[in-house]
Formats: structure tokens, sequence, C-alpha cells
């Protein structure tokens, strides 16, 4: 069995293995600000702060001005959300700034494999079981973010943002809609 067959000896995609009971995720689809942040745990201040810094930019549409609204893709709230865990275990932005990137080089396509692992200044990314043993066993790494995990905990998300009417996302829109009721 190689590793684009299934047990059965059927092939398969690897996009495949993040769908199994939830719709098919859109790289086009955009979501705004408010839900960008939402979904990924983070502040709008911290989002903005990413985005004007370059740390993290939307990918379906950018700021163009005043008034503009930016709009993230999935990918990019799978993005936020592993910097968020990153900053909540303690790495200094410099460090996931090097971890983003290396995600980027990458080309986070193949998610299922991919652990970032960590010994507090540097972040290692390892995209095979070896890598994270040599790692470990070389008692460099103290921690590891399972990517394939978070992105599934984003998908949720996301879905369950999908069901919701589209007003009751929008702090804005649902206050407008209070006052005039």
């Amino acid at each position: 069995m190689t590793a684009d067959e299934a047990a059965d000896g059927q092939p398969f995609l690897a996009d495949l293995l993040f769908t199994d009971g939830l719709p098919q995720m859109d790289d086009e689809a955009g979501y705004r600000g408010a839900q960008a942040a939402r979904a990924a745990g983070i502040t709008y201040r911290q989002l903005d702060y990413w985005a004007r810094t370059e740390l993290v930019q939307p990918t379906v549409r950018g700021a163009s001005g005043s008034g503009s609204q930016r709009l993230y893709g999935f990918r990019d709230i799978l993005v936020l959300k592993l910097v968020k865990r990153l900053l909540d275990t303690g790495i200094s932005l410099q460090q996931i700034r090097t971890a983003v990137d290396q995600l980027r080089a990458a080309g986070i396509r193949d998610l299922a494999g991919t652990t970032l692992m960590s010994d507090g200044a540097s972040v290692y990314l390892c995209t095979s079981n070896d890598e994270v043993i040599d790692l470990v066993s070389r008692g460099q790494g103290v921690f590891g973010i399972a990517v394939g995990k978070v992105l599934r905990e984003v998908e949720s998300t996301l879905v369950d943002f999908d069901a919701q009417a589209p007003d009751s996302l929008d702090e804005l829109a649902a206050r407008r809609a209070k006052r005039t009721a």
C-alpha cells in the first residue's frame, strides 16, 4: 500500500482526508475580517495588525482604501489559527513569521502529515513521523501542533458559521437590525 492508496488498495486524493462528513471548503470563498478573527480565535485588532505587518494577508481580497473590506480564504484562517496557537505557547512573532514562511514555501498542500514542533525558541516544520521522532530524540522538540487537527477545527467552525444566518455573523448588522426593530 502506498501513501496514495487506501487500505483497500484504491487510490484516494489527499484533499479527501479533510472532507469526511463536512462539505468541501471553497478556497475562493471569502470571509470578512470579523468572521475570520472569530474562526481563528483572535481579536479583530490582532487580525488587522497581522494584515498590516504582512504576517497573514487576505488572499481573496485585500483592503484597498477606506471602507473596503478584506476577505480571507479558508487557508488564511487556518494560518491565523496556527499563529494564534504558536503565540499561546510563548513563541515570538519573529519565529512565527519564520514558521509561516516555511508553511507558505511548503505550499500548505499536504497538511495531514504536517506538524509544527518547537523547542520554545525555534519552530520546525515536520512533514513526516521520522522528522518528528528525530527532533524529539535529539531533545529539541518540546511541543507540537498537528496542522491537520487545526485544519479540522477551522473547517468545523466555518461550517457552523455558514449554517447560521449571514447577518448573525456581522455585529454591526445585528446592531442595526436591533435598532430598527
